[in-house]
């Protein structure tokens, strides 16, 4: 009985090696190089943000390698690990806007009406896990989630020409000005979360043998904040446009 079990075992042992190995036949490397455009939103606009009025383009960059392989003639999978960075610096016109900051040393939270500047910086490395459509074989589709863990996260800025009613609607009244000693600043960055999950649509192109180009989507499920961080009434996601060019390996 123990031989039967013995053997039953090496047999076992020795398919899934040969699996394993089939499944590492035939793969496809590149490597990517992307920048990306977007920013941490709400789910919809809500009624207090009233405008956005700038947006700076920051140093979204998006490195990594690929890696791609056929299961039929036009579908396989997709994989592989980026290092990302998914930031934004914006100015906002709000109204009523629940948010805390700091002016004079005095912490001050409640409903805010002026302008909202914001600083945003995640870098992440992300692993995603697609389902791909091949056209012919030099136009790829591909869609599938991801998961990143955020390696260094800042969330940042300042409040501005407005006033902010202290605790809530109708409570005291404190005129916040423009310079930087009468501004409310404010620094969420210990709040953010270090695991993100999301999806990601894209495509790539290959116009020579190795050289392509590629442009992705990803949306993220995820508020950036931790789940009990209530200090910004809304939650934040993560929504960023990449593009970039990409070199087939093998």
């Amino acid at each position: 009985m123990r031989k039967a079990i013995f053997t039953i075992i090496l047999a076992a042992l020795a398919a899934v090696q040969t699996q394993a190995a089939g499944l590492l036949d035939n793969l496809t490397y590149n490597l990517r190089f992307g920048y990306s455009i977007g920013g941490t939103a709400p789910m919809g606009m809500p009624a207090t943000i009233r405008s956005m009025d700038k947006y700076t383009l920051t140093p979204n960059f998006n490195l990594g390698l690929g890696v791609y392989r056929d299961i039929t003639e036009h579908w396989g999978l997709s994989t592989g690990l980026f290092l990302e960075n998914k930031g934004m610096d914006v100015e906002a016109t709000v109204k009523n806007y629940h948010m805390a900051f700091v002016r004079g040393g005095q912490r001050l939270e409640g409903n805010f009406t002026g302008g909202v500047s914001m600083d945003v910086e995640q870098w992440m490395l992300t692993l995603p896990i697609q389902a791909t459509y091949a056209f012919n074989k030099n136009v790829h589709l591909r869609l599938g989630p991801y998961l990143s863990y955020v390696r260094s996260h800042k969330f940042t800025g300042y409040a501005y020409g407005g006033y902010i009613r202290v605790g809530d609607p109708t409570g005291q009244k404190v005129e916040i000005g423009s310079d930087e000693g009468s501004r409310g600043t404010y620094d969420f960055s210990d709040s953010m979360r270090s695991w993100q999950f999301g999806m990601l649509l894209g495509v790539d192109w290959y116009f020579h043998k190795h050289w392509g180009c590629f442009a992705d989507l990803s949306w993220g499920f995820t508020d950036i904040f931790d789940e009990d961080f209530d200090t910004i009434e809304q939650n934040l996601y993560p929504i960023y446009a990449t593009i970039g060019i990409s070199y087939r390996i093998k």
